[in-house]
């Protein structure tokens, strides 16, 4: 049955063993895949809504024009979503309050692109999630022979003092974990070591007591509320800190423990003079100290900016003139210089006189205040509250009459290319070949696909288009009961969304068969997830293609990642992975749910079966609800061989499983 109105047989080829051979649909711009659709043929493209940049593109913008990453999550608020997808043009509305975020945000973004002076102090944070295991090396950027920690980006808007300050992990009564015994902690500036602490003692009286430890204290010891190892766990991360010395741009920032295993750590008896004493998780180990976060607070005695990635982007040209005695005519001329320029890019289209004139009106008036770089600044300002690059805008060409479809032009698609394979900007490759319409030569939107793919900017058509095509941004929110899923942590989630990415990237960038989404006999994974896959000889945290042991996985349908966001917290659900696979896979979503239709009873109530096999036939005995189920359930029950965080399982709750998954005989290799 089918509830958009063709069947399988009609609805897609017939399947054969040459099906990959015969019809090699690939990702390239040149593929002729053709569809059965009515009204694909000749499709009414209808007129484009002006579309806002949302916060990724906005940020991947600002990144392109200056060489300067920007916290857009703390500028902007975020963007309204439609069918899962925030790049929507008709729900991507302006508001009085998202103006003067843009106002604020163009304050901020054109000091630091300059590297005005007058910057106060101010902290970033960057936290390591609380449940993040740190028993192993976290990342190639941090030493070899390291232990957990963190490694970070962080741009220094000019050049100054810093204070690089690392946090360690408490539980929650604020008890430093593992300080049992010492511990190396390396903090590093672009490899370099800066300084070397030391957390947690050798205790003389016996060791501190396991991380669930909750002690509440009457008595006072020696004058003292604490003793003495408890005042250190309380303290542990006081003075992990330097103030140091860091030149304006993008640095590297990490911090690790040398690779040393903490010993079992004993259980303190109740002493006598203690009126009250508690485990909260007495049988288990504090083992190892972990990193909490990264602090760096700056600038402090700003000294110049001279060395700023951004500066050397924007200033394409320096007047000649001194400080004290300008040339206002060289310094005029220099401007119009730099603001066409940036006006080019920034708006992806030539730039006209009106343009340029605009912006060097607020740097006239920015210069009379000020410095040449105030006055630049200034335009800058003006330029990112333009409405000409805080949109895109598609005007009809001349010479067309209304409600008459018309070939976009080349400058139109130079623009759409970039900010789906890109989420942003053209270069200035793409926006030359645009300005002198030559874009749709023979050969040439072939070559310039391919070269934007290969761009490492092209991660952004993974991240972001197949992050929400395949509903991967969930998995962040995903909430797999640990007490029945013990394996599942945050090491494994952020391997899951690993995965799911560079299959993508790599699927796309080597232009792979489509069917291979759905049959590859590989993947890529570190050490945590091969183990939760179960396929032997791979190590460390680095991610590999391999190639899966057996045909119990293949292409996407095999990730966790996906397994996971297609489930409950603890079981798995096949309505919502059949939902989800008749949406984001064979795009035809079922239709919304009749009102007040019951939910699933749960197993072990009056009359209700034991399986979910058994529960769902039930459910479908209502005509009403297997009118959609018919279709649903079939195509979730080809998945009930992966548990709700992914594992591959022949059993559910002890009973052998009545059905395997269905699995594809054929892989593409």
């Amino acid at each position: 049955m089918s509830y958009a109105g063709c069947g399988p047989a009609r609805c897609h080829p017939a399947a054969g063993p040459d099906r990959t051979r015969q019809h090699p649909e690939r990702l390239s711009p040149g593929s002729k895949a053709s569809s059965t659709r009515p009204g694909l043929a000749q499709p009414d493209p209808g007129r484009p809504a002006i579309h806002r940049l949302n916060r990724v593109e906005y940020a991947n913008a600002i990144r392109d024009l200056f060489d300067l990453d920007v916290d857009v999550h703390a500028l902007l608020p975020a963007d309204d979503e439609q069918d899962g997808f925030d790049n929507i043009a008709e729900v991507l509305s302006v508001s009085p309050t998202l103006i003067e975020r843009y106002l604020s945000a163009a304050q901020r973004i054109s000091r630091l692109v300059v590297g005005y002076q007058g910057l106060r102090p101010v902290a970033e944070t960057y936290p390591v999630h609380g449940t993040l295991v740190q028993d192993e090396a976290m990342s190639l950027d941090l030493p070899l022979g390291s232990r957990g920690g963190i490694a970070i980006e962080h741009n220094f808007p000019v050049d100054g003092e810093y204070i690089i300050r690392v946090t360690l992990r408490k539980q929650e009564y604020g008890y430093a974990r593992g300080m049992g015994q010492p511990h190396e902690l390396d903090l590093r500036l672009d490899g370099v070591r800066l300084d070397t602490f030391t957390v947690g003692r050798e205790w003389e009286h016996g060791q501190l007591p396991p991380m669930g430890y909750a002690g509440k204290f009457e008595q006072v010891y020696d004058g003292n509320s604490f003793p003495e190892w408890e005042r250190y766990a309380l303290n542990a991360d006081t003075g992990l800190e330097i103030r140091t010395t860091v030149t304006g741009g993008r640095h590297q920032i990490g911090v690790a423990f040398d690779r040393r295993s903490a010993l079992p750590e004993g259980i303190l008896p109740l002493p006598d003079d203690r009126s009250s004493y508690s485990y909260g998780q007495d049988e288990m180990q504090d083992r190892n100290p972990a990193v909490s976060g990264i602090e760096i607070v700056g600038p402090y005695d700003p000294s110049g900016a001279a060395t700023l990635p951004s500066r050397s982007k924007l200033f394409v040209c320096q007047p000649t003139g001194a400080p004290d005695k300008p040339d206002n005519n060289d310094e005029t001329a220099c401007a119009r210089t730099m603001l066409s320029t940036l006006a080019r890019r920034a708006y992806r289209r030539p730039a006209t006189e009106d343009d340029v004139e605009t912006l060097l009106a607020f740097y006239e008036e920015g210069r009379a205040e000020g410095s040449f770089d105030a006055g630049i600044q200034a335009a800058v300002e003006r330029l990112l509250v333009d409405p000409e690059f805080l949109f895109r805008i598609e005007t009809d060409p001349k010479g067309v009459a209304p409600d008459t479809s018309y070939r976009i032009g080349d400058l139109e698609l130079a623009s759409r290319l970039s900010f789906f394979l890109w989420s942003s900007i053209p270069d200035d490759e793409l926006l030359d070949l645009a300005a002198r319409d030559q874009l749709r030569e023979p050969a040439v939107p072939d070559r310039q696909v391919r070269r934007m793919l290969a761009d490492p900017r092209s991660r952004a058509l993974v991240e972001n288009f197949g992050g929400q095509w395949l509903q991967l941004r969930k998995l962040r929110n995903a909430a797999p009961d640990t007490a029945t899923y013990t394996a599942f942590d945050e090491n494994l989630r952020d391997a899951m969304r690993r995965e799911t990415e560079l299959f993508l990237e790599h699927e796309l960038r080597e232009d792979r068969p489509l069917v291979n989404l759905l049959q590859a006999d590989y993947t890529f994974a570190n050490e945590r997830l091969a183990r939760h896959y179960g396929i032997a000889d791979v190590y460390g945290p680095h991610f590999r293609r391999v190639t899966y042991p057996d045909e119990t996985r293949g292409g996407l349908l095999g990730h966790a990642s996906l397994l996971t966001i297609t489930s409950y917290a603890n079981r798995t659900s096949p309505v919502v992975r059949g939902k989800w696979l008749l949406e984001n896979i064979l795009g035809t979503p079922p239709p919304p749910p009749p009102p007040n239709v019951p939910s699933l009873r749960n197993a072990g109530e009056e009359a209700v079966p034991a399986t979910m096999r058994e529960r769902l036939a039930q459910h479908r005995t209502n005509a009403v609800c297997a009118s959609c189920h018919n279709t649903i359930d079939p195509l979730g029950f080809a998945l009930e061989s992966y548990d709700a965080i992914g594992r591959f399982r022949t059993t559910n709750g002890g009973a052998r499983r009545s059905t395997p998954a269905s699995r594809s005989t054929r892989r593409a290799r």
